[in-house]
């Protein structure tokens, strides 16, 4: 009577971790994240360049004519130097925590004001109306426009107060106050909502076309093993046909060992066939018991042993596995002891037979360099015939 023994996983070595330590990127996040760091280096670059190509000039030219020039300045430098630690960041995918920077440029902003004068309200000098609000780009990038529009909402408010303060309450200057709100606000949301609108559908699309290469794949995949199988199929119905028609026909005599052996070859490689085909946990084990099955029921008593958990194989390498082990099955007499030892990245399927008198009929095939080993022994006592498979 056959019988079978699994023993817990515990007994294999732990799975090691995989190379690089990294895992699958996927290619939609990747694509998005591209389009994405475009933006980024876009922003970035008209930050520090408007920063330092207009702001810069303007202040110097303007610098006799600034309430406190000293601390205008000063802001510059500090935004300036906060801006290249920011866009650094933004760049590497580290950026800086949010609030904290937004808050010393709002900061900065309230200083610049109240340091600019009446006189230099209203021009590039006062380098905050233009600057400003690239520089809460970088600071709030990858979050929502809701923060952006928070943050300009309070450059607006400090902007009010100065021009309030310094009575600049005539239609043309609130005029004037309305006009510079808009046009310093309006480019930076605008590349703020279009970079996050453009990664978005780049990630949608990556993500379509991703999914429809996967369904391809699958579907050519699906074909070459139906393709296979029906080649396979044609291959061991070929060898049961001619096993039946030989006896059919009186030109073999169902006594002769070799006759035997041959039929049940045919019939192991049929039944596995089958299996191979069955929504099983362990399609391996599944496999291989239906080759003990069969031995057992022409009378041979075979323990199956399994080990530890077969990792996820493909067809082809299953059937690399069990091929010698079924052909072994069938022409092993007396008895037999079958053991699957598995780890997550090694399987190893052995057979254990008495030796007997007769041709050498299990030994292993030429290497043909796949990902199967197969090994084969025997010493005049017991037959030793093992397949195994490295990641």
């Amino acid at each position: 009577m056959a019988t079978e023994t699994t023993l817990p996983a515990t007994a294999v070595p732990a799975p090691r971790a995989p190379e690089g330590g990294g895992t699958p990127t996927d290619p939609a996040a990747a694509v998005a994240n591209a389009s994405d760091r475009g933006a980024r280096l876009v922003a970035v670059v008209i930050a520090l360049a408007w920063h330092a190509a207009i702001a810069l000039p303007a202040v110097l030219g303007a610098r006799a004519e600034l309430a406190a020039p000293t601390v205008v300045l000063a802001g510059w430098l500090l935004v300036a130097v906060t801006g290249v630690l920011a866009g650094v960041r933004l760049l590497r995918d580290a950026p800086l925590p949010a609030w904290p920077v937004a808050a010393l440029l709002l900061a900065v902003d309230a200083a610049v004001f109240g340091a600019a004068g009446e006189r230099q309200l209203f021009t590039a000098a006062n380098w905050a109306w233009g600057t400003l609000g690239w520089f809460f780009v970088l600071a709030v990038w990858g979050r929502r426009v809701a923060g952006l529009l928070a943050l300009l909402g309070a450059h607006s408010a400090i902007a009010l107060a100065a021009v309030l303060a310094h009575g600049a309450t005539a239609p043309a200057d609130l005029a004037r106050y309305a006009m510079y709100v808009y046009g310093t606000a309006t480019l930076p949301v605008a590349v703020f909502v279009g970079a996050t609108t453009i990664a978005a559908l780049a990630r949608q699309r990556a993500g379509a076309a991703a999914a429809a290469h996967a369904a391809t794949a699958e579907r050519d995949a699906a074909e070459l093993a139906r393709r296979e199988r029906r080649e396979r199929l044609a291959l061991a119905s070929g060898a049961a046909e001619a096993v039946l028609t030989e006896l059919a026909d009186g030109r073999a005599d169902p006594a002769d060992p070799d006759v035997q052996r041959r039929a049940v070859l045919a019939a192991a490689r049929l039944r596995r066939l089958i299996a191979e085909s069955d929504d099983v946990p362990d399609p391996l084990l599944h496999e291989l018991r239906a080759a003990a099955d069969l031995a057992e029921r022409n009378g041979l008593p075979i323990d199956l042993v399994a080990i530890g958990n077969p990792p996820p194989l493909p067809v082809e390498v299953r059937r690399r596995l069990a091929d010698p082990l079924t052909a072994a099955l069938a022409d092993a007499r007396g008895w037999a002891r079958l053991t699957v030892v598995c780890a997550p990245d090694e399987v190893a399927v052995s057979l254990v037979t008495p030796d007997r008198d007769g041709p050498d009929t299990g030994g292993p095939p030429a290497d043909d360099g796949g990902p199967v080993e197969h090994l084969y022994e025997r010493d005049g006592e017991i037959r030793w015939t093992q397949t195994r498979w490295r990641r």
